[in-house]
């Protein structure tokens, strides 16, 4: 007979565990004790898909989200790997994706899977969406496949490319600029193309570190770019992503800050505002110019991709950053 299999749970807070305030605002409750007691009473008979521990990372909202809790979860990862066939991450829904990302990005030679989850509604309520998305999230983290998802509604999606598309539907992720990588139904349905899990003794690695001091700006029609050029004299400033319109359009009037940020050595990354847009910079003309000026092209990534990938080169290999993009 097979061993049961072990799943860790990696605790973050979010929506799940919420209560709701006398004044209707959702909040964390205070106490750590409380909120991992709600989220065990989301569904009780867990452990009979697999038996699983619980590790706090961290009690918040996911809008309170860093870097250093980032870093938590490798490490929690590294030191736990061998122990567990698979790890599942309650995470608030509206930084999921850049947590996914960076997860994504900082494991090397992941061979289980890493799943994070969470809900719409808190736990608690009675029209929750949270236990089916935490049942199927352990389902999930027990196949035969390695990688970081989101497990969310009927969908699983490749960490690097999931996006937060909805604050409210109960479907709130989407894939950029590719498939999802299976689907929640009667069985679940993985795609051909997910990597297996590595059942071979290995170990994984991790590279903690990410800079956070970057700036995301947002065109839009008559915008001054003087205001982008007052932002370089800001020395903390690390790197910058411009959200520029189309397959990466950037009107005239912006040549001068992109030769002061190249002067600078200010890595300028250019996506599209197209939430499944890809940047196509030498097709126009204004896209041209700005790539001449020293524009990084942000390719088909998504917003949440691109913050994490500037963010984690800056620290790592900041002399590579298009190479990493």
């Amino acid at each position: 007979m097979e061993d049961k299999k072990k799943v860790l749970i990696l605790f973050c807070g979010g929506t799940i565990v919420m209560e709701e305030k006398e004044d209707g605002s959702l909040a964390v409750p205070d106490s750590q004790d409380s909120a991992i007691s709600i989220l065990q009473n989301v569904e009780p008979r867990l452990s009979t898909i697999a038996d699983y521990d619980i590790e706090f990372i961290a009690n918040i909202d996911s809008t309170n989200i860093t870097p250093a809790d980032w870093d938590k979860m490798l490490y929690q990862i590294k030191a736990k790997y061998q122990d567990y066939d698979g790890f599942v991450i309650t995470h608030g829904t509206d930084t999921m994706a850049y947590t996914a990302s960076a997860l994504s990005l900082a494991i090397i030679g992941l061979g289980k899977p890493v799943v994070l989850t969470g809900s719409q509604i808190p736990g608690e309520k009675i029209e929750s969406d949270a236990r089916r998305n935490l049942v199927n999230a352990f389902r999930v983290a027990i196949m035969d496949i390695s990688g970081v998802f989101i497990v969310f509604d009927e969908r699983i999606i490749l960490g690097s490319r999931a996006s937060k598309a909805s604050e409210s539907k109960l479907d709130a992720f989407l894939s950029v600029n590719s498939e999802d990588a299976g689907e929640i139904a009667i069985d679940i349905k993985i795609k051909d193309w997910v990597k297996k899990r590595n059942r071979e003794p290995h170990q994984v690695e991790i590279r903690p570190g990410f800079e956070p001091n970057i700036f995301v700006y947002t065109l839009s029609p008559g915008c001054d770019p003087h205001g982008l050029e007052l932002l370089l004299a800001d020395q903390k400033l690390k790197g910058l992503i411009i959200r520029a319109y189309g397959t990466g359009n950037i009107p005239y009037g912006f040549e001068n800050f992109f030769r002061k940020a190249r002067e600078r050595n200010l890595p300028v990354i250019v996506t599209s505002q197209c939430l499944h847009g890809r940047t196509l910079m030498p097709l126009y003309e204004v896209g041209r110019k700005a790539l001449e000026l020293g524009a990084i092209e942000g390719h088909e990534e998504s917003l949440e991709s691109l913050c994490v990938k500037l963010m984690w080169g800056l620290r790592h290999f900041p002399d590579q950053i298009e190479s990493l993009i």
